[in-house]
């Protein structure tokens, strides 16, 4: 008797521990139960401006009055390959920091943008520009921006790998939709974002299950972001995913300690 009742508690203890809880698995929770869902943020201390990294791509655009005379520097994609895509043209028609932080621009030369925001590199373009080819009345229009959010997605989600976004801003959820959304034993509670920096990567970490996430200053990402998401200590047990699962696997765990005993005492 005290050999089944030690089983039926080793059991239960397993069957407790396996099952992942279901506030684990449900994103934006409330936690501070407060009556108004909606989270104010002030933008500005939420996404910082990016500053150009290495190995960025930079699409630039020259526009003036007579278009005829900034050809050169704008590159034309339909001479390529028609069937590229547009990460492929990206990288083909835009302009690559390399390892020193410069770009180089046909007939103006190099460009150290390290560190600096595409506003920053506009005004850089513009000053040479008006210093070394065309005068103020020529009105000079330039936009500089970054071909596409890159960042990869590993561990616990549904397509690991790297993923461009052609948009300016991306937030943890839409990154994470991408790759094919976490799964039931993935870790929403402690998502990795490891981030490249000029003194190197730091690692920052996201509560996905939390509302106040919103208000994380790591919420958007940032182009070259790595994000990993933790499998659930659930999933290296083995024990199963879900109530029924475990349940079907203690069953066969029962069954097979019940039919050694039974052979056991036969002996």
């Amino acid at each position: 008797m005290r050999g089944i009742n030690f089983l039926i508690i080793a059991l239960s203890c397993i069957f407790i521990s396996s099952c992942i809880p279901h506030k684990d698995t449900i994103y934006l929770q409330n936690k501070d139960y407060a009556a108004n869902d909606t989270i104010p943020y002030n933008l500005s201390e939420i996404q910082k401006p990016y500053r150009i990294q290495i190995d960025d791509i930079l699409n630039v655009r020259i526009k003036v009055l007579d278009q005829d005379n900034v050809q050169i520097f704008n590159p034309i994609s339909q001479d390529g390959n028609l069937n590229a895509s547009s990460a492929e043209r990206a990288y083909f028609d835009g302009f690559t920091v390399d390892i020193h932080g410069n770009i180089r621009i046909p007939t103006l030369g190099q460009f150290n943008v390290l560190g600096y925001t595409v506003n920053e590199i506009e005004e850089l373009i513009e000053k040479r520009l008006l210093e070394e080819q065309f005068k103020e009345t020529a009105n000079i229009f330039i936009t500089v921006k970054l071909s596409g959010l890159r960042y990869t997605a590993n561990g616990e989600v549904g397509k690991p790998g790297t993923v461009t976004i052609f948009k300016e801003r991306v937030n943890i959820f839409e990154a994470i939709a991408n790759v094919g959304e976490i799964p039931i034993t993935g870790n929403k509670k402690d998502v990795m974002i490891i981030r490249q920096y000029p003194q190197g990567q730091k690692i920052h970490h996201l509560d996905l299950t939390d509302l106040q996430v919103m208000k994380s200053p790591y919420y958007y990402i940032q182009p070259n972001d790595i994000i990993y998401v933790k499998p659930l200590k659930q999933k290296s047990i083995g024990t199963g995913e879900t109530a029924v699962s475990s349940l079907a696997t203690i069953a066969t765990i029962a069954s097979l300690i019940t039919s050694g005993i039974l052979i056991f005492t036969r002996l």
